[in-house]
């Protein structure tokens, strides 16, 4: 499972998981962008075979039902969908 690689402030490890065609995970990821932190994503379905179920198991690991988008920071904080105010606080970032 290779991840694409955003630079920025370094505020823990954050991963997005997302779909290319969902528009909530668009929303996240420039939220991400304008936040100026680091991050790392994937658009998985954009992935095949092996790839794909290893990315799907490793995103069910912290968020179960399997929504996008889904962002892990610290492998301990989950946020679902598009919530920019706790992904503001998760990341302790004011904006």
């Amino acid at each position: 499972m290779e991840l694409i690689n955003v630079e920025g402030a370094d505020r823990g490890r954050v991963i997005l998981f997302a779909l290319s065609t969902c528009a909530w995970c668009r929303k996240t990821r420039r939220l991400l962008d304008s936040l100026g932190v680091s991050y790392s994503y994937i658009y998985v379905d954009r992935l095949n075979g092996e790839d794909r179920r290893e990315a799907v198991a490793e995103m069910r690991r912290h968020n179960p039902a399997g929504n996008f988008p889904t962002v892990v920071i610290d492998n301990d904080t989950v946020i679902t969908g598009h919530s920019p105010e706790r992904l503001r606080e998760a990341l302790g970032v004011d904006a």
